[in-house]
């Protein structure tokens, strides 16, 4: 079997890029730096391997429950489209 380190790899690439850009003056500002990335990435970033969840949420089992409520969005979302394009069709006739 062929194991890839891919998607550390991909997150330690993702770190760099944003260090790269900013200029720090002192470590402490580095640090932080690091830190609010690993709580965005960790905490508010969907990710689309996930189910464009969090890992948070995956992590605190609220997969379920989010894909839950995303599908009933879905679908008043379709009989909302539904309605209004009937609506617009009959007002063509």
């Amino acid at each position: 079997m062929n194991y890839t380190q891919g998607k550390i790899e991909r997150y330690h690439r993702t770190m760099k890029n944003m260090v790269k850009l900013n200029h720090f003056y002192h470590p402490e500002e580095l640090i932080q730096a690091l830190n609010e990335f690993v709580e965005n990435y960790n905490n508010n970033r969907y990710h689309e391997a996930l189910n464009n969840l969090t890992p948070a949420d995956v992590y605190y089992g609220r997969t379920d429950k989010i894909l839950k409520q995303r599908a009933i969005i879905r679908q008043k979302i379709i009989a909302k489209r539904r309605q209004l394009y009937n609506q617009k069709k009959i007002l063509i006739l």
